[in-house]
C-alpha cells in the first residue's frame, strides 16, 4: 500500500511532536509516524526515556511564544534554580543556567503529541520506519512496518527526521556533502540513568540540592564525562551519567580495573553520601536505562534534498552537558516553520530548505562547535588538572561564558601571579587560551554560517580542518 501527505514527521519525540504541530497548525497534510503507542510517545528503547531530564525554562517559553501553550504539573515534575557543576574535590562550584524544570517525560511528551493531534497530524502509532525513498537524488518518501508488521510505503514532499541519534534516514541517504551519515564513536558518550526514590542520610548539598541540578565533575567516576544529580518532587531523583568510551578504556587500562557503564553506574550511586536505601521508581517501566547522546556541534547541515532532520537525529545535545532536550524543542518548532513554507513555497530542494540551517544556527548551533573544542580539552584533563584549573584558571563569570560558548578574554599575563603558585599547570592553562582562541575563530565561522548550499563545502572544510587540529593536540587522558 503507498500513501500520500504533504510532510511525513518519523519520530514522536520532542522534536517529532513539534514540527508537526507547527507543521499541521498551518494546514498542511502532515502525517507523524511513531513506533510507540500514544502514551509511550517519544520512549527510546524498552528501557523507556532515558535522560536526565532536564531543561531550561528559556526553552520552553520558546514554545508557549510559537504555540501558545503553557506547561504545569505534572509534566513539569519540579523547578530548579540552577545547574551547579562540582569540581572532583568538591571544594570548587560553578553555577550556570538559571532557573529550568526537571521533565515527568511520558508526561511531557504526551501533551506535545496531544498538541500535534489537536493541530490536525495524523498520528500512525506501533509503525516501524525503516528507510528511506530516493528518486532523482530527492527524499520522497518512506518505507517501514505497520503494527501488523505489513509492509508499507509512504510519501511526500518533505521527510522530517526525528528518530534520534540511531535513525536509519540519516544513515541511509545518498552520499553528499551536507548531511553526514555516521557520527564518530568518540564523539558519542554512552549514558546511564536511574530513577531512584530514596531516604536522606543527612544535608549536604554538594551531593543532593532540592533546588538545584548537580553535575559531578570526576575523570575516575565517570571518564570523558560527569555524573548529574537532578532533584525530582519527593525525594525522589534522577541520577546519572556519561562515559567516552576511549576514556573510560584509558581510565580501566591505568587503574587496573574492568568497569563497564553498568558497575560505574552502581559505583556512582553508592559514592553519594546522602543518597540511602535506594528504590527503583519504575513508573511507566521508565526507572532504568542506557542510551547513548552525541556530544559534538550539530551536523554541518540539517537538510538535504526533500529532507529535514532535528534533535537527536542532527547531533543537537550540547556537546559540554550533553543536554538535547532545549535544542531538540527549538529545532522541532523551526523544522516544521520552514517545512511549511518550503512546501507552499513549491520548492523542496536543499536550496529550498537551507533557510532552516541558518535560522537554527542563529537560535542555537552557532556556538556549539567551540563548545565541541572546549569538550574535547576538558576529556584530556585528569581530575588534578580540572581541580586546579576550576580554582585558578577561571573566574566564576569566565566559566559561566564557557559554558554558554561565549569567549571570554583570557593571558597568560592576566593570570600570571595565580599560575605562579603551580607553575606545573602552566601548560594546561596555555592549553586552555589556544582553546579560547579556537573557540572565538569557530564562533566567528559559525556567525558567517554559508547563506547558501553552494557555498557550503569552503566552509566545512575550514571548520572540520579546525576541529581535527584541536582533536590531534588534545587526546583522552582521565587518569
Amino acid at each position: 500500500m503507498e500513501e500520500k501527505y504533504d510532510i511525513i514527521v518519523a519520530g514522536a519525540g520532542l522534536a517529532g511532536n513539534l514540527a508537526a504541530a507547527v507543521a499541521a497548525k498551518q494546514g498542511l497534510n502532515v502525517v507523524l509516524l511513531d513506533r510507540n503507542p500514544p502514551e509511550e510517545a517519544g520512549k527510546k528503547t524498552n528501557w523507556g526515556w532515558v535522560c536526565g531530564d532536564a531543561v531550561a525554562e528559556s526553552h520552553l517559553q520558546f514554545i508557549r511564544e510559537k504555540l501558545n501553550t503553557s506547561f504545569s504539573y505534572p509534566e513539569l515534575d519540579v523547578k530548579v534554580d540552577g545547574v551547579v557543576a562540582i569540581s572532583p574535590n568538591m571544594k570548587h562550584k560553578i553555577r550556570f543556567d538559571g532557573e529550568g524544570y526537571v521533565l515527568n517525560r511520558p508526561a511531557f511528551e504526551y501533551k506535545l503529541l496531544q498538541m500535534a493531534i489537536k493541530n490536525g497530524a495524523h498520528h500512525i502509532p506501533h509503525f516501524e520506519v525503516e528507510t528511506p525513498i530516493i528518486e532523482n537524488n530527492y527524499v520522497v518518501g518512506i518505507t517501514g512496518k505497520d503494527k501488523d508488521k505489513q509492509h508499507k510505503e509512504i510519501r511526500a514532499k518533505i521527510i522530517i527526521d526525528a528518530l534520534g541519534i540511531a535513525t536509519g534516514l540519516r544513515r541511509k541517504l545518498p552520499e553528499n556533502p551536507y548531511v553526514d551519515k555516521d557520527i564518530d564513536i568518540n564523539d558519542i558518550e554512552s549514558t546511564g540513568r536511574f530513577i531512584y526514590e530514596f531516604d536522606p542520610d543527612h544535608v549536604d548539598l554538594d551531593y543532593y540540592d532540592p533546588k538545584n541540578a548537580l553535575i559531578h565533575l570526576n575523570q575516575e567516576l565517570a571518564p570523558g564525562g560527569y555524573g548529574w544529580v537532578f532533584p525530582k518532587k519527593g525525594n525522589r531523583i534522577n541520577i546519572g551519567l556519561g562515559v567516552q568510551k576511549k576514556s573510560l578504556e584509558i581510565r580501566n587500562q591505568k587503574m587496573g580495573t574492568k568497569d563497564n557503564l553498568h558497575s560505574l553506574m552502581d559505583a556512582y550511586v553508592k559514592w553519594n553520601p546522602i543518597i540511602k536505601n535506594v528504590r527503583l521508581d519504575n513508573a511507566n517501566n521508565n526507572g532504568k536505562g542506557y542510551w547513548s547522546v552525541a556530544v559534538r556541534r550539530q551536523l554541518p547541515s540539517l537538510v538535504f534534498n526533500g529532507y529535514m532532520g532535528a534533535g537527536d537525529s542532527m547531533a543537537m545535545p550540547n556537546p559540554i552537558s550533553a543536554g538535547g532536550i532545549g535544542p531538540a524543542l527549538v529545532a522541532g518548532i523551526l523544522a516544521g516553520e520552514h517545512a511549511a513554507t518550503s512546501f507552499n513555497n513549491n520548492d523542496v530542494s536543499i536550496k529550498g530548505l537551507w533557510k532552516y540551517n541558518l535560522d537554527f544556527n542563529e537560535l542555537y548551533g552557532k556556538k556549539t562547535a567551540g563548545l565541541e573544542v572546549f569538550r574535547v580539552y576538558l576529556q584530556s584533563l585528569n581530575n588534578d588538572l580540572i581541580n586546579y584549573g576550576m580554582q585558578t584558571f577561571l573566574t566564576p563569570k569566565e566559566a559561566v561564558d564557557l559554558s554558554y560558548g561565549l569567549v571570554p578574554e583570557l593571558s597568560v599575563a592576566s593570570k600570571a601571579k595565580l599560575l605562579l603558585q603551580g607553575a606545573k599547570n602552566i601548560a594546561a592553562f596555555s592549553n586552555l587560551v589556544y582553546v579560547v582562541k579556537k573557540m572565538k575563530e569557530l564562533n566567528e565561522i559559525y556567525a558567517n554560517y554559508p547563506k547558501s548550499p553552494e557555498e557550503f563545502q569552503p566552509w566545512r572544510h575550514r571548520v572540520d580542518q579546525m576541529m581535527e587540529e584541536a582533536k590531534s593536540k588534545f587526546q583522552p587522558n582521565p587518569i
